[in-house]
């Protein structure tokens, strides 16, 4: 993981000595695992593919991401001027395909009108993030995905698995607490750093999906579970 921004400098916020902790110990259980969206990842796949993943498994994403780089359809420029019908073909596997094509198209059109997928990931993440936002289909998870993964700039991204983990742990704001209320919490409590967000965001994913899991979590393989109220036979 990358230094912060700020040199290293401690957390701003109050529990940034207990996050980083946390974080430290996720990193030792999961680093070797490995994650889809590595550093050199092209930024349009890694977009497609966050679009793609909504109210989805990444199993069914990574068929549909198959089949449009089987079509050579994995470029605005292509995808673009591929008939709807086509196009929804290619994305099936992942769900939702006529509304997920209407979403692809509503990005596709965001790009244009900035001159380029390369300009629009240079817009600065406060403005970029806004404008993913006022995008139909866009809301504010995919967004911040955009922005950290595609547009390599600080934004930390929250879903269900982070709210799990830190829920079960005693930390954050509350499994039912509102989407900016996580993204605060995170983003107060830890020095700006894209490189050590988007660390920190999939292994909190691979966390959920190996050992914290929704139901039966395998608690045993855990090295948090001594410090988790939600341990079970701790």
């Amino acid at each position: 993981m990358s230094k912060a921004e700020d040199g290293g400098a401690p957390a701003p916020g109050p529990d940034g000595a207990r996050l980083r902790a946390v974080l430290a110990q996720l990193d030792a259980m999961h680093r070797w695992r490995g994650w889809v969206w590595q550093p050199g990842a092209d930024p349009f796949e890694i977009i497609v593919g966050a679009i793609l993943v909504q109210n989805t498994a990444w199993t069914n994403v990574e068929r549909a991401l198959d089949q449009l780089r089987a079509a050579g359809a994995m470029s605005i420029a292509v995808m673009d001027r591929l008939p709807a019908e086509e196009l929804e073909v290619l994305i099936r596997p992942s769900g939702q395909y006529r509304q997920k094509a209407r979403k692809l198209r509503a990005f596709l059109d965001l790009a244009g009108a900035h001159g380029g997928l390369r300009e629009l990931l240079a817009v600065p993440k406060d403005e970029l993030r806004t404008t993913l936002l006022g995008t139909w289909g866009i809301g504010p998870e995919t967004a911040d995905c955009i922005v950290l993964y595609a547009s390599k700039q600080p934004s930390f991204v929250v879903d269900a698995y982070t709210k799990r983990v830190f829920s079960r742990l005693g930390l954050g704001p509350g499994e039912d607490a509102a989407y900016g209320s996580w993204k605060h919490f995170f983003e107060a409590a830890l020095p700006s750093d894209a490189e050590a967000w988007a660390a920190y965001h999939a292994l909190l994913v691979l966390h959920a999906k190996h050992l914290c899991r929704k139901r039966a979590p395998l608690c045993g393989g855990c090295s948090l579970r001594g410090v988790c109220p939600s341990a079970f036979g701790r």
